[in-house]
């Protein structure tokens, strides 16, 4: 176990419940030496659709862009701070502390959501120049929100041997029995809960519907969101009279979409290459259902393991997609099988207090010019 003397602190945009449970888990090994810093308010398009404020919550967050004292102190604990993760925020905070090749971790994503020939673009190459190419050989290091962030680091030779598994940890939920939540969901219930927007593909689960109704099937879709889609969904579920099995629900707070993954069957997970990570996926399969992704998705590779504690099918093939939920309507042991492993699988590894204490021994391998102890799960090299 590290030492509590370590001090580190976490950069990024603002704060919401997918990363309170990291935080709160490193101040149980930390306490006063984690500090959160927010670096912009938290959008009102978030607090519309039933977040919360967290960085005004809890003692260890510091709002740099509230006030000068702030401001100065974020800078403080860039530079002065033994590690420091830095995602979503202004690279001010750790001009210095690279400098002086202290122990940095990036936290992102995909680079390439729209694919690798944009590095052709001159403002695109002098950006991750900027942030990473030139770094190659300092003491700063990936984690990587997504199975496709390595392969990205790679592809322009940045943070050679230095990429590790990592994500978000949204809260995970201890049943006191796993199969009295499989026994008590909803049969043949299938959920979608997402923005409606064009990446998302709200229209792959609506053919799903369409085929299952035409072939006879006894089931119900809930859709849980709102977007710019929304209007186009509803025309579908009209215009094919699906609206006694495909139901809007609006939009939810987290608290209640969990309730309703708890209730659900089958959880359809349907976004493309633009889906940096995913946080429904660990949440619903904390929530035992038997999950049907997108291969394209960044959280997939890392949490799915095909036909073991989930499905993946072929971005963008509706059919494929089609076959799987028909598969696990027709095998109802399957869902229940494929529901326990997926809650096995965020209870016992990914998970927030899994991944901060493998986080303290990653710092101290690292700091002994070690590899990643770890061979699978957060911080394993990728």
């Amino acid at each position: 176990m590290m030492s509590k003397l370590l001090t580190v602190t976490f950069f990024s945009n603002f704060l919401l419940h997918h990363q309170t449970p990291f935080c709160e888990a490193m101040v149980k090994e930390l306490g006063k030496n984690f500090k959160f810093v927010a670096t912009q308010p938290i959008p009102q398009e978030r607090l519309d659709m039933g977040y919360r404020d967290l960085s005004h919550e809890t003692d260890y967050a510091v709002n740099s862009y509230e006030d000068e004292a702030s401001y100065r102190e974020a800078m403080r604990l860039g530079a002065e701070s033994d590690v420091v993760i830095i995602g979503d925020a202004p690279d001010c905070f750790v001009e210095e502390r690279l400098k002086e090749n202290k122990l940095t971790f990036r936290y992102w994503e995909r680079f390439f959501k729209e694919g690798k020939w944009k590095i052709l673009d001159p403002r695109v190459f002098r950006l991750h120049y900027r942030l990473s190419m030139r770094y190659r050989k300092k003491n700063l290091h990936m984690l990587c929100a997504s199975a496709y962030t390595a392969p990205d680091c790679r592809f322009i030779h940045a943070y050679p041997g230095k990429t590790y598994r990592w994500g978000y940890f949204p809260a995970v939920k201890t049943y006191d029995s796993i199969d009295g939540i499989l026994q008590s969901k909803k049969r043949n219930n299938i959920l979608w809960a997402g923005r409606f927007l064009g990446w998302k593909h709200p229209e792959a689960p609506l053919s799903v519907a369409k085929k299952l109704r035409d072939e006879g099937y006894d089931f119900q879709m809930n859709f849980i969101g709102s977007g710019e889609l929304e209007g186009k969904v509803h025309d579908y579920i009209e215009k094919n009279n699906l609206s006694d099995r495909v139901h809007l629900l609006g939009t939810m707070s987290p608290e209640e979409v969990r309730r309703n993954m708890e209730q659900s069957d089958i959880f359809l997970f349907t976004s493309d290459r633009n889906e940096g990570w995913g946080a429904v996926l660990n949440e619903s399969m904390n929530s035992g259902c038997a999950v049907v992704a997108s291969g394209a998705i960044g959280s997939v590779p890392y949490l799915i393991r095909d036909g073991e504690n989930g499905l993946i099918y072929k971005n963008g093939n509706h059919n494929d997609l089609y076959q799987k939920v028909k598969y696990l309507l027709d095998h109802p042991e399957k869902r229940k099988e494929l529901g326990r492993a997926a809650y096995k699988t965020l209870t016992e590894v990914w998970n927030a207090d899994t991944a901060a204490e493998r986080f303290l021994e990653l710092i101290s391998a690292i700091k002994q010019g070690k590899a990643s102890p770890f061979a699978d799960g957060p911080c394993s090299k990728d």
